[in-house]
């Protein structure tokens, strides 16, 4: 097939990897390159240059617009659609058999677009106003819709789910996050720093269960990093940066417990299936579809219950490594993952006659 992707424009489609988003369009775009299609990937310039990039902006708008995500700017509004649109229009004319929308944009979701080409949008965000009725009102044939976790699907439809619409979990390649046998006795946590990510939590758990924890990622809100992250730095508790690739899946695999916090009610949980594949086990809070992806394979605290956190990580320690590496390659595989993306554009396109 020939597939246009969609990215969101925030950040660059390249690791390091700034956020499940990103991490989400590059797999997609690395991994259904290797299984045969060409695949054009439709993001900010600076991206990946390995894919065929056609740029809705010349650079992340994190650079052009810093801070200025959900503040509604109007410039930065104004820069977004602009871009969109006219990506959107060269998508039609492009002579694709999909388009495969990982935008948080409107636009792509317009009826008339979406007559011009078969789409699936993949949603990996709670419901929020500036998207909720366009996502309702493009349930049209030729277009599928994919939420990461059924906890996800209920807080878009609590009532009648539409049967354009479907769960599609993340997938990891277990080649890239391989395996190892034993930790190290210490604790993990990876994802963007910023309050919704609980990192704080990490931090006071693990210093109750008596764990030494290595933070990794981005600093994404510098404020709180100022305030409440690098203040508790020093001892056991250290930031080891923010990597990507083989250093990252090396660094998680030798902890003994990965700390999975989100303060919100996370869509999914990248970072939680990653650790999981190294073999490490999971203790985190149950919000979003933390219970759904963690499984067997951790255990879970209420939110903004320390101590009730630190009891979960000795709880963890004791399952074998062999558990959660058995979840991932039973539920949450890149190839599982893949196959599904293409059963559902094979969906869209029979939906319109293709």
């Amino acid at each position: 097939m020939r597939i246009a992707l969609l990215a969101h424009l925030r950040h660059p489609v390249a690791p390091p990897f700034a956020g499940g988003m990103e991490a989400h369009a590059w797999a997609l775009a690395e991994g259904l390159t290797a299984r045969g299609h060409e695949v054009v990937l439709f993001a900010a310039g600076d991206s990946d240059p390995r894919f065929t990039i056609d740029p809705v902006i010349p650079l992340h708008h994190e650079r052009s617009f810093p801070g200025l995500e959900h503040r509604g700017d109007a410039g930065l509004v104004a820069h977004l659609d602009a871009g969109y649109a006219a990506a959107c229009d060269r998508i039609a004319a492009g002579g694709f058999d999909v388009l495969h929308n990982n935008s948080l944009s409107r636009l792509p979701l317009g009826r008339r677009r979406l007559v011009s080409v078969p789409t699936v949008t993949s949603l990996h965000v709670p419901p929020y106003d500036a998207l909720r009725w366009f996502v309702q009102d493009s349930l049209v044939p030729g277009h599928r819709i994919t939420v990461t976790s059924r906890s996800q699907r209920t807080a878009w439809w609590p009532e009648d789910v539409p049967p354009e619409v479907s769960v599609l979990h993340n997938g990891v390649d277990p080649a890239a996050w391989p395996f190892r046998d034993h930790g190290d006795g210490s604790a993990a946590w990876s994802g963007r720093i910023a309050p919704i990510k609980g990192t704080h939590l990490a931090i006071a758990a693990a210093r109750r269960a008596g764990l030494p924890l290595t933070l990794f990622g981005p600093i994404e809100d510098r404020d709180y990093w100022d305030t409440r992250i690098a203040p508790q730095l020093g001892g056991p508790i250290r930031y080891g940066g923010h990597l990507s690739g083989d250093v990252l899946a090396g660094e998680i695999g030798r902890a003994s417990v990965f700390l999975f916090t989100p303060c919100w009610d996370e869509p999914f949980g990248l970072v939680a299936i990653e650790a999981m594949a190294c073999g490490v086990p999971v203790a985190g809070i149950a919000l979003g579809a933390a219970r759904e992806v963690v499984g067997e394979a951790g255990h879970l605290a209420p939110p903004d219950d320390v101590p009730a956190l630190a009891r979960a990580i000795g709880e963890a320690l004791a399952i074998p490594r062999a558990v959660p590496r058995a979840r991932v390659m039973r539920r949450f595989t890149r190839d599982l993952w893949l196959e599904r993306c293409e059963a559902l554009y094979v969906q869209a396109k029979r939906a319109v006659g293709g």
